[in-house]
């Protein structure tokens, strides 16, 4: 566990990208299997123990520390890991035994029954170091939070490959070696799905020990393409109309859906499989493929067509691992086809986008029934008409902008800067008061940086709207947290609620992508992404939007109209 917990904190405290590649890379390999195997999983989201619970953590710790300073210092870390690991204070009666390995508590706890989870975790708290038992607390809850994607950490994997593999002697005597090729992300994407933790079969052929795991499974991943945000300022002039094909965004989830030699699987852009939660979907296609494309409700329309519907339908059906007939029912889910990746066994990616459009048509067009449905491409001349088509887009809500790609393009597995492109649209906007503020966690545990904010209603109160994050600078950080802490009126717990009154209040300008109906909350509406976007130290608290304004906005957008009216300057 040492080592493991070296290389938790100081990823924790990298900020440079390059920097934590090199750290996990080094740290890979020196370390042996199967420790490295798991060590990874963790990274990357593949590891987790359903019977370590957080609450089994907090009760652990509360047996030998007073419950109420316990929560004073949970309060002021604002981490539970990071607090129990410094204030454990040990049991008087434990010999603590050699530091386990990290392999060793895998197992351990992968074989554990439930009732004995706890009493494994308290004795290797005593065994451990305070840094130890931060990496054994985020181990076991999951809650890695080190700055490091799954995608970083594949990256890293990569850089793993040495630069030669030895191979038998040749006859005159002395060694030959055989240059290997270098790894990228992509290709350990493509090999992920056919290995599992610890990875002992992708190390090998990482180091040049062994041969490619084999990939071509039927049902299948594959790693998915990705869009750069366009700059409009200087990619339009550089960019011929004529060269692209836009579509519009929709408002919905990136899937992969694919059917191979029966084998049917639904996976999310980032290879989750959620077969299970959509089952009337995948037993609803037929055709024989591999296709990228969008998760949404639709319904049918008054003229026969088909409706996309807002994302707050499709969210109805989404973190589910089972749905029942009523479920599914009344909120029927489809595929919007974008891209055709395989089709009949044949691997289509390196062809142009043209060439895998026209098959994709074809493939839909072939299909019946009313789960598929093919994304269209929608016809402009020049960009600026294109933008006025984005500004007001006719499809309405369900529409979030557009997307822009090479019809040359072949479909490359990340990120590439150039063959596609995403043009959202302007988020929405409304002017909010600041009500609660609450501590953030980790680098931020000690500023109030989590933000509840309301709207004022007919009746001249505050209701509340949303909350945010994120948004503003470091500086204007520091800024927010000493108001929150001379205007507090109240606490509860870590949360606090700030002075907000007709004549008094901080207005926030919050940024969002979208609103649905929501009888959880008490204005009666949820936005969707809310970010602070401009801190108004300017504008007066009477002059924020009130919940008519909001609710307005709530149905031109379910009609397919415009913004909200902003107040005041």
């Amino acid at each position: 566990m040492r080592a493991f917990a070296e290389l938790l904190d100081r990823l924790a405290l990298t900020g440079s990208r390059n920097a934590k590649l090199v750290l996990l890379r080094d740290y890979l390999r020196a370390t042996s299997d199967p420790d490295r195997g798991w060590a990874l999983a963790a990274l990357t989201g593949e590891l987790t123990f359903n019977a370590a619970k957080p609450a089994m953590i907090r009760k652990a710790v509360e047996a030998r520390v007073d419950p109420v300073l316990f929560g004073w210092s949970y309060d002021y870390v604002g981490d539970l890991a990071e607090t129990v690991a410094l204030i454990w204070p040990g049991s008087p009666d434990h010999r603590p035994n050699r530091e386990p390995e990290l392999g060793e508590v895998v197992d351990a706890l992968a074989l554990a029954k439930r009732g004995e989870v706890q009493g494994l975790i308290e004795g290797w708290l005593d065994a451990l170091a305070p840094k130890g038992r931060w990496a054994l607390l985020k181990l076991v809850t999951g809650g890695l939070r080190v700055g490091l994607s799954a995608q970083l950490a594949r990256t890293a994997v990569a850089m793993m490959r040495p630069g030669t593999v030895t191979e038998a002697p040749e006859p005159g005597g002395g060694e030959a070696t055989q240059p290997l090729e270098p790894l990228t992300a992509a290709d350990i994407v493509e090999v992920w799905h056919a290995v599992e933790p610890p990875y002992a079969e992708l190390f090998a052929w990482v180091e040049g020990r062994a041969e490619r795991p084999d990939t071509e499974a039927p049902g299948r991943f594959r790693q998915v393409m990705l869009a750069v945000a366009i700059d409009e300022a200087v990619d339009f002039d550089r960019l011929d109309p004529a060269d692209y094909a836009a579509e519009w965004k929709w408002d919905g989830i990136r899937v992969q859906a694919v059917r191979e030699n029966g084998v049917a699987r639904l996976y999310s852009r980032h290879g989750d499989e959620i077969t299970s939660a959509f089952p009337d979907l995948m037993d609803a296609l037929t055709f024989e493929a591999a296709i990228d494309g969008e998760l949404l409700v639709m319904r049918a329309g008054s003229q026969g067509d088909w409706q996309v519907a807002p994302f707050g339908d499709l969210q109805q059906r989404l973190n589910r691992k089972t749905v029942d007939a009523k479920l599914m029912a009344a909120w029927p889910a489809s595929l919007y086809a974008y891209d055709l990746l395989g089709e009949a066994g044949e691997d289509l990616r390196s062809l142009p986008l043209l060439q895998r459009r026209a098959r994709l048509e074809a493939v839909v067009a072939a299909h019946t029934g009313e789960r598929l449905h093919l994304s269209p491409v929608v016809a402009f001349d020049s960009w600026q008409g294109l933008g006025v088509l984005r500004a007001d887009p006719p499809v309405g809500a369900a529409a979030e902008g557009l997307m822009l790609k090479r019809w040359d393009s072949p479909y490359i597995a990340g990120r590439p800067k150039g063959p596609w492109f995403k043009w959202k649209r302007d988020p929405h906007t409304v002017d909010c008061v600041m009500m609660y503020a609450q501590r953030g966690h980790g680098k931020r545990s000690s500023f109030y940086s989590d933000y509840t904010f309301g709207v004022w209603t007919s009746g001249g109160a505050l209701t509340p709207v949303g909350k945010a994050y994120f948004g503003f600078t470091d500086e204007e950080l520091k800024q927010l947290d000493k108001f929150v802490r001379d205007h507090t009126v109240e606490r509860f717990g870590p949360v606090r609620s700030v002075r907000a009154e007709r004549d008094f209040g901080l207005v926030l300008e919050i940024a969002f992508e979208g609103l649905q109906r929501s009888p959880r909350h008490k204005s009666g509406v949820a936005m969707r992404f809310p970010r602070v976007s401009r801190i108004r130290w300017d504008k007066p608290a009477r002059e924020a939007n009130t919940l008519d304004d909001v609710m307005d906005l709530l149905d031109s957008l379910e009609s397919g109209g415009g913004r909200v009216a902003k107040q005041g300057s």
